[in-house]
């Protein structure tokens, strides 16, 4: 059942409050039929086929401000505005649209279905509720594609192409002729992609996510990728399961359309696009295969409507304000680590900074309130039953910026402010007089190995490790962790803390989702469950583990990651928000003065770009000239 405050919503645009009788009236009340220029020559055709020409085309100009409309929008330049427009018209006229269709506003759909994005597969289904929407509204929905980022289907990873989609996303609705843009998008790369896209070419947008998957189930528990996925293959590599039950698990763990069935980074992204205001209210947990988010989809075709001509462009919308508000989102949730890099990149594109250090002081009075894995138990068809990030927002009221305004219109506040909020489950969505961890799931640790920052996600590691000293165990890249982390010789316990080098943005494998690093294999076997690891790469967000990540500056930059060397010790304390090599001063100095420097440029294409232009994880690894000058 949809939330009482996401069925107002989707209730309104679906009656057509989203634009109402009068302004249909208004943009339908059409002058005399012109006597001169390209469409004049519609008067010549048979009288069948140019019955409402005349009519239709004054709708693609916007009477308000003689500004072109739908597929008057953008010619192609040939020199003559009047040709283009006749040769346009003539070549849209091959796809079957009728002349009455062509003249309406048009609302773009940026579709993300392939064949290699299993999040994506409802997609088409989907794409049919947004036209619905559109259609219904008195728009015409015309569908582009654009780059589809499939998170376990790219290699090296899937944040080397992130940059590319947003690219992607900016000059496709910058350069097609569309009054405003639905983007739909849901796997973990892709909706940061987008938003960072629709950002840089603030036209009215607004955003549909894909949802999660529903979880599967084996021998009675229920499963979802991929907290689960980590835990079974955890239990199947300390040789407590075979392969023949790792082979059944695998079957069982996705089993339906749709990003991560826990809290990971498809599904944190869902709830900061919400919390941002970019998304309609209620729409950020619904599952993908669930009837209400094809009801989300249609509403959310209607809203694009309304975005027409309404001023509600992105810079209005993704603000410092909403920024706020989305990083206590993140910590009320116990979100993704990825999250970081991802609001920083989008954020970054409207030229509105994050603190790392702002984020401590927000962690400090947000508690963590969502119960769901990899933090808590629950999963993300759960969180939607039990009331929605609304129902969150609401348990933040106070902390939040109530004059934040969001893409249906209403400013927070009034997005809050119905009356019947629904039912709220407080198995997954706690009070905030009982949370479940006083403080936010994530922190950032700064000290002489950080000294641009790192993230711990401390809501998903065990607290007996905060405060710990210990003996570095260095793996110096990703080809010296998978050859020797399992080797019975190693020489490592529990204690120790494992270090990974050159695995952050500036390296050859472009900063992947490797910082959780494999507990030894004989330390697995003899029950060792989480030891502190630390690295310059990322982390899924349906990982667990004391875990630090993003170090800043990397190794491959020559950050003092890459001084790093087996056996020095290191300290971590998250009370301090410290961790620091036990080194002095002039012998870090002396190390990193040998650093070899970065990896050679790519010769061409794309890996050049990227290794040109790519930012640290401080600046959401965007690429330097895609941000404000």
């Amino acid at each position: 059942m949809v939330r009482r405050s996401a069925l107002h919503s989707l209730r309104s645009f679906a009656k057509g409050k989203g634009l109402s009788p009068r302004r249909r009236e208004k943009e339908t009340a059409y002058p005399a039929p012109p006597t001169t220029g390209a469409i004049a020559l519609a008067r010549l055709m048979p009288r069948w086929q140019n019955t409402y020409i005349w009519q239709n085309t004054c709708i693609m100009t916007d009477k308000t401000n003689d500004k072109p409309v739908g597929f008057a929008n953008g010619l192609t330049n040939y020199g003559d505005r009047d040709f283009s427009l006749y040769l346009r018209r003539s070549f849209a006229q091959s796809m079957g649209y009728s002349r009455a269709m062509l003249a309406k506003p048009v609302v773009g759909i940026a579709y993300t279905e392939s064949g290699f994005n299993n999040c994506h597969r409802h997609f088409p289904e989907l794409r049919e509720a947004v036209k619905r929407g559109v259609l219904a509204a008195g728009a015409l929905p015309v569908m582009f594609p654009t780059i589809s980022l499939g998170e376990v289907f790219l290699s090296p990873t899937s944040l080397k192409f992130r940059n590319l989609m947003a690219m992607d996303t900016e000059e496709m609705v910058r350069a097609q002729p569309m009054d405003s843009v639905v983007l739909m998008g849901g796997c973990d790369k892709t909706v940061p992609a987008q938003l960072m896209g629709l950002v840089s070419a603030n036209k009215p947008a607004v955003m549909l996510i894909g949802g999660p998957m529903m979880t599967g189930r084996y021998k009675g528990e229920r499963l979802g990728a991929c907290t689960d996925c980590r835990r079974f293959w955890a239990t199947y590599r300390a040789g407590k399961i075979g392969d023949k039950e790792i082979s059944e698990v695998e079957s069982n763990l996705a089993t339906t359309a749709g990003s991560c069935a826990v809290m990971g980074t498809a599904s944190t992204m869902a709830c900061i696009t919400e919390a941002l205001g970019m998304c309609l209210p209620g729409t950020a947990a619904i599952p993908a295969v669930h009837a209400d988010r094809l009801r989300a989809a249609e509403a959310t075709g209607a809203l694009a409507v309304q975005l027409i001509n309404s001023g509600r462009t992105p810079d209005k919308i993704v603000t410092a304000k909403s920024v706020e508000n989305a990083l206590r989102v993140l910590l009320a949730i116990g979100g993704s680590t990825n999250a970081v890099i991802h609001l920083t990149a989008v954020a970054g594109r409207a030229g509105i900074p994050v603190s790392l250090k702002r984020l401590n002081e927000l962690s400090d009075t947000t508690p963590v309130l969502v119960n769901l894995k990899p933090v808590g138990n629950g999963y993300m068809e759960d969180l939607y039953a039990a009331g929605g990030v609304g129902a969150l927002l609401r348990e933040l009221k106070d902390l939040l910026h109530l004059d934040a305004m969001t893409v249906t219109g209403e400013t927070l506040d009034e997005r809050l402010s119905h009356a019947d909020v629904g039912y709220v489950d407080r198995t997954y969505i706690s009070e905030r007089a009982k949370p479940l961890e006083p403080q936010g799931g994530l922190v950032a640790l700064f000290g002489n190995l950080a000294p641009g920052g790192a993230i711990l996600k401390r809501s998903a590691a065990d607290q007996r490790l905060f405060e710990h000293e210990g003996r570095a165990v260095v793996f110096s890249s990703l080809e010296d962790l998978s050859k020797r982390i399992d080797d019975p010789d190693l020489d490592v316990t529990a204690d120790d803390i494992l270090v990974l080098q050159n695995a952050g943005p500036f390296s050859a494998s472009a900063m992947p989702e490797a910082g959780y690093l494999p507990i030894p294999k004989k330390l697995a076997a003899a029950g060792v469950k989480d030891m502190i690891r630390i690295s310059d790469a990322r982390m899924s967000g349906t990982a667990f583990g004391t875990i630090v990540l993003h170090m800043t500056p990397d190794a491959a930059s020559g950050g003092p990651l890459a001084a790093v060397r087996n056996g020095d010790r290191i300290r971590l304390s998250v009370k301090e928000r410290r961790i620091d090599l036990l080194v002095g001063e002039a012998e870090l100095k002396t190390r990193l003065s040998a650093h070899a420097g970065p990896p050679p440029e790519p010769a061409r294409g794309y890996a050049r770009l990227y290794a040109r232009e790519i930012t640290g994880a401080d600046q959401g690894c965007d690429f330097a000239f895609l941000r404000p000058r």
